[in-house]
């Protein structure tokens, strides 16, 4: 067994041929040509995978612009594209 220090090398070896397979995000998979993904974990067999955006108090104006484009329908048609799920409009918390 090759055991990858993270999923971008895990997904990096199997790509070379010099693992039979792994377990990676289904993302990274698709974005990588030389591998083919074989099958899916059930969506309940594990928790949601996440990721947060967050800005600083002192965030520069264009961070801001930045999450409400990430936000926004035209970011979340790519994220569509792309195997993501949709995320969900900002959710605020101070």
């Amino acid at each position: 067994a090759v055991r990858g220090e993270n999923v971008r090398a895990a997904l990096a070896y199997v790509a070379r041929g010099e693992a039979p397979l792994g377990i990676v995000y289904r993302t990274d998979a698709q974005a990588e040509r030389r591998v083919r993904v074989v099958d899916v974990f059930p969506e309940d067999s594990h928790p949601p995978i996440t990721y947060a955006l967050a800005l600083t108090a002192h965030a520069r104006p264009e961070a801001a612009q930045l999450v409400e484009f990430l936000t926004g329908d035209a970011a979340r048609q790519i994220f569509v594209r792309y195997g993501f799920t949709a995320p969900p409009g900002p959710q605020l918390r101070k």
